[in-house]
């Protein structure tokens, strides 16, 4: 069961995930009700999204529509950093008590298949395959305990960045953030068809080679520790994401650096969620 969102016909819509090049468009009475797949997660309605698509929606080919990224405007984009031993350990930094934490914005976000735009201000473009959480059940002060009741989905992100903007100074917010830099898909996969997150693998790929790879299971800070963590200090609310860490292997690591320069293809696959693709280009 996979949903996504895209434009049809010049209107912004979703449904379900069939294949690369087919999905089912949600009936028109339904989309009336709830605009977008944010709002059928908050009203706990993706079964009934996926049986009454199923059954009625309209075939949709992607050569006549374009897909945006899964949760097109989440309200809240969390990223975790630094949440794989082998990312430490090749950074170079101490273990943190807890996790390390920085924001994207909305529009930083990019769809699956979509131009990767490598800024025009940088030429330390890295790639940073990750697992990204969809909220389900908004909340605060979420226990670890219950924190799996409060997730809709999962998705692969690739928190793409340019490094030296991220180092010029301690924050990383700079980086994190030009506009199309984090590719976010190909499509949600509900909670209830990952039944056990740390069984899956993630691999990212440039051009092929494979540069990063790790079971889930490595996480440094577990998916309830993350969510608890943050609805401590802020309320979680439906559609919002969570992008959870990137294993070692990164570009701006290896020696030498391996940076992403326009016409690479990068790939991030987690077993069960698909491969997120994209080709880099110059940004307009």
């Amino acid at each position: 069961m996979g949903f996504v969102s895209f434009m049809s016909e010049g209107r912004p819509s979703y449904g379900v995930w069939l294949d690369e090049a087919n999905w089912l468009q949600v009936p028109a009475a339904f989309q009336a009700e709830h605009p977008d797949l944010r709002s059928v997660i908050a009203a706990d309605r993706l079964d009934e999204l996926d049986a009454l698509t199923r059954q009625s929606g309209q075939r949709v080919s992607a050569s006549r529509a374009q897909l945006l990224p899964v949760i097109p405007h989440p309200g809240k984009v969390v990223c975790v950093g630094l949440n794989y031993k082998t990312h430490v350990a090749e950074t170079k930094r101490n273990d943190s008590e807890y996790p390390a934490l920085f924001i994207r914005f909305a529009d930083s976000l990019n769809a699956h298949g979509a131009d990767l735009p490598r800024p025009s201000n940088t030429q330390r473009f890295d790639f940073e395959g990750e697992l990204a959480v969809v909220i389900g059940r908004g909340g605060r002060h979420i226990a670890p305990e219950q924190a799996f009741e409060h997730i809709a989905g999962y998705a692969c992100f690739n928190d793409a960045t340019a490094r030296d903007w991220q180092r010029h100074t301690h924050q990383w917010t700079a980086g994190k953030n030009f506009p199309g830099t984090g590719p976010l898909g190909p499509f949600l996969a509900t909670r209830r068809e990952v039944p056990d997150v740390t069984a899956l693998s993630l691999q990212t790929r440039l051009n092929g080679q494979v540069m990063q790879q790790a079971s889930l299971a490595d996480l440094i800070f577990t998916l309830p520790v993350i969510l608890s963590y943050v609805s401590g200090f802020t309320p979680l609310s439906p559609g919002d994401v969570i992008a959870t860490g990137t294993p070692g292997g990164v570009g701006d690591r290896r020696e030498p650096p391996v940076y992403m320069q326009p016409g690479d293809v990068i790939e991030v696959e987690i077993t069960s969620l698909g491969t997120l693709r994209n080709t880099v280009v110059d940004a307009r």
